[in-house]
């Protein structure tokens, strides 16, 4: 049995990345990231049909959640690139070692 539910706040980032264009101007690796941890960082709302939830919705509630996203994406884009910085140079670190060892008398 295959149920038909899915997390709203899901649908309404993809929009917005959509809207923005960034879903074709980024790197899938970098969007699935970007994704998952803007997601973490926002709760949880089930929804079974779109339709339903677009007919029902609250404005106000929308323009809150919509807020709460755009708020945590730029926190995970802030975080991802610190993330990435910081591997970059740990990456430099290790590679500079790695040339010093080599640079060493052999006995």
């Amino acid at each position: 049995m295959q149920l038909d539910i899915r997390n709203y706040y899901e649908v309404l980032l993809m929009e917005m990345l959509r809207d923005e264009g960034l879903m074709d101007e980024l790197p899938e690796e970098y969007l699935s990231d970007l994704c998952c941890v803007t997601l973490n960082q926002l709760p949880v709302r089930y929804i079974r049909h779109l339709v339903d939830t677009y007919f029902f919705e609250d404005y106000a509630e929308l323009q809150k959640m919509k807020n709460e996203i755009q708020q945590a994406l730029e926190k995970s884009r802030a975080f991802l690139k610190a993330n990435l910085k910081r591997r970059e140079d740990e990456e430099a670190a290790l590679a500079a070692s790695k040339n010093d060892l080599n640079a060493l008398p052999s006995l």
